[in-house]
């Protein structure tokens, strides 16, 4: 721009010719300022080709780096679509495992009640059978006390009378020692 300037302003004070939009100017300094030019426009040229080539090649990248992004979010998109259905699957199979798992309890659980009722229904009728061995068992303890009260009345010889009653003739006398009810006298 500087070497442009310069042959302007050779161009612009050189003497003019009357009658005509000509100029005289000095050749030899004219011809050394294109001289000048040629030397500086080829460098020009190139920093300018340089520059072009750089501007293409930045725009190839940015245009690559367009493209990876695009990609890369395209992927995204997919992963995350791909997530979010792995993650509702994932929902729906622990729901499934849940409503197993309830059902599977409420099994155990049923089986378990039914256990409970047999034995209780074991035991109540072992209850029965064992309150009905003491019931009887009272039956003839109590027929036996009455059978013994009316033999008590008939007399007793003296050394057996210990065996009777107790003195104050209500029982006899072995039921109300420690082991009581444990020996019956034949």
């Amino acid at each position: 721009m500087f070497l442009l300037e310069r042959l302007e302003s050779q161009i612009a004070t050189g003497t003019g010719v009357p009658r005509t939009r000509k100029v005289l100017v000095d050749k030899d300094a004219v011809l050394a300022l294109i001289d000048q030019l040629r030397v500086a426009v080829p460098e020009e040229i190139h920093a300018a080709k340089r520059i072009n080539a750089e501007s293409e090649r930045i725009l190839e990248k940015a245009q690559e780096e367009a493209s990876r992004i695009s990609a890369r979010a395209q992927e995204q998109a997919a992963y995350l679509i791909g997530e979010r259905g792995l993650t509702e699957a994932a929902i729906a199979e622990s729901q499934r495992i849940v409503t197993e798992a309830n059902e599977a309890a409420d099994g155990v659980r049923l089986g378990a009640d039914t256990y409970a009722i047999q034995v209780l229904e074991t035991l109540e009728t072992e209850a029965h059978k064992a309150l009905a061995g003491i019931e009887k068992g009272i039956e003839v303890l109590q027929s036996r006390q009455g059978e013994l009260r009316h033999d008590a009345a008939a007399p007793v010889a003296a050394e057996d009378a210990e065996w009777s009653t107790n003195g104050d003739g209500d029982s006899p006398a072995f039921l109300l020692g420690e082991d009581a009810g444990q020996t019956v006298a034949r």
